[in-house]
């Protein structure tokens, strides 16, 4: 396997599928990388990159590899969501209508992508990808660089394409340029057209262990090492989750959760109601996220402690899970999953949140019959 792949934290799967790719020399002209945020598909991508291009003398090589590094085109072609400019037309190019500050915001975002590869790039406002940043592939693809045998877009977070920037991107997959390869990134495949998907080679990739989260943390983001190994059992295998974590005050939050389920199952409703609405202050959408998580996580721990296995996400809060599986029955914690699920299925459409936190108290407390 490639030296360059074992650059790459996991994935061990993905990296066994493109290098033999890369060894047979037939690459597809498109690829589909699947997963959640934050487990590695952006850094493949790169590396993929480099891989394919790669010449037998190593200063050109380095050259190459530094310039893909730096998402420099016309070697790599990135396309983002943006913001939507005043008085910006589909004709406009994708970022004349932004002001001064919103691209100064993109450049910096790109700026720390390049410099790390895990970096989630967050601008306001950029909820889509417009359809002016694919009619810019035509253009990359025009222009042309003497030496090199292949070059990329790379589309991340490619399901936040409309449906008229899909088609548009259509016509460049139906009839790929030559020496030009896509790689879509995404965490929600189902909202991409099935024409796209049909003309794409999809690679699936694997939430990271808890172990190389801790490590990833630790390497790219300089986290201390405890708080890397907390934040790490909660990340749900997503580099982007467990930095979400790190943003709030993930002890507290910890036992403000823990204080919450037990007034849900002691039906305490109006105290639970205020103990859950005194943890959402700010960005309350992203936090019930997080209060659904830990909430799964604490109720995956009691299954674990009934069975008597060892390692738990509340490993602080043992003697707590032994308590609640001497008094609660198990059949009611193993049938409330599903029913978490949908109500986390709540959180990104528009329905009254205290609705969503009502019904999660009352789930909750179905729990509490007594053995």
């Amino acid at each position: 396997m490639n030296k360059l792949w074992d650059e790459i934290p996991g994935q061990i799967k993905a990296k066994g599928i493109l290098d033999r790719i890369c060894e047979s020399r037939r690459v597809p002209h498109a690829f589909l990388f699947c997963g959640n945020d934050g487990v590695g598909k952006f850094f493949i991508a790169i590396q993929l990159a480099k891989i394919i291009n790669h010449k037998s003398d190593h200063l050109i090589s380095d050259i190459i590899n530094r310039k893909i590094s730096s998402l420099q085109e016309p070697y790599l072609k990135l396309i983002i969501p943006l913001p939507r400019g005043k008085g910006e037309t589909g004709d406009d190019n994708a970022t004349e209508k932004l002001s001064k500050e919103v691209i100064l915001s993109i450049s910096d975002e790109i700026g720390k992508k390049t410099k790390n590869l895990y970096h989630k790039i967050f601008i306001e406002n950029a909820n889509n990808i417009k359809i002016n940043s694919i009619r810019e592939i035509t253009k990359f693809v025009n222009t042309s660089i003497d030496g090199l045998e292949y070059r990329f877009v790379i589309i991340e977070d490619s399901h936040l394409m409309n449906d008229q920037a899909q088609n548009a991107l259509l016509k460049n997959l139906e009839e790929p340029p030559e020496g030009i390869i896509f790689i879509l990134l995404t965490s929600n495949k189902d909202k991409l057209l099935p024409t796209i998907l049909s003309r794409c080679w999809q690679i699936n990739f694997e939430p990271l262990s808890a172990e190389l989260i801790k490590s990833i943390l630790i390497k790219y983001f300089s986290i201390e090492i405890e708080t890397a190994a907390k934040i790490s059992n909660f990340s749900e295998g997503s580099v982007t989750s467990a930095l979400s974590l790190l943003n709030t005050d993930f002890n507290i939050l910890l036992e403000k959760t823990i204080s919450f389920l037990r007034f849900s199952l002691g039906k305490k409703y109006n105290i639970a109601y205020r103990e859950l609405n005194s943890i959402i202050k700010q960005s309350h959408n992203e936090t019930i996220k997080i209060i659904t998580r830990l909430i799964k996580a604490w109720l995956n721990d009691v299954v674990r402690n009934k069975y008597s296995l060892m390692k738990y996400f509340f490993e602080d809060y043992k003697e707590t899970l032994e308590k609640f599986n001497e008094r609660f029955d198990q059949t009611k914690v193993r049938n409330i999953f599903s029913t978490i699920d949908k109500i986390e299925g709540y959180e990104d459409k528009n329905i009254n949140l205290n609705v969503v936190y009502l019904n999660l108290i009352f789930e909750i407390a179905s729990i509490s019959i007594r053995k």
